[in-house]
C-alpha cells in the first residue's frame, strides 16, 4: 500500500511539474539598424589603381 501511495504521489508531482503548452513561443523581432555607406566610391579599386599609376610614372621617367 505504501508503494501505491508513493507511486501516486510521484505521478501527481510529475504531471504538475510540466507547465506550458506545445505552441511555439512568440518572440519579439529584433530591430537591426545598418548604417549605409557614406560614399558610393568603391575603395577596393584605389590601391591597384595607385600601383598602376606609380609603376607607369616610374617607367616614363
Amino acid at each position: 500500500m505504501k508503494k501505491l501511495v508513493l507511486g501516486a504521489a510521484f505521478a501527481l508531482a510529475a504531471s504538475t511539474a510540466m507547465a506550458g503548452s506545445v505552441a511555439e513561443p512568440v518572440l519579439d523581432q529584433e530591430i537591426i539598424i545598418e548604417q549605409a555607406p557614406a560614399s558610393s566610391v568603391n575603395h577596393h579599386i584605389l590601391p591597384p589603381l595607385f600601383f598602376v599609376l606609380f609603376v607607369g610614372g616610374a617607367v616614363l621617367l
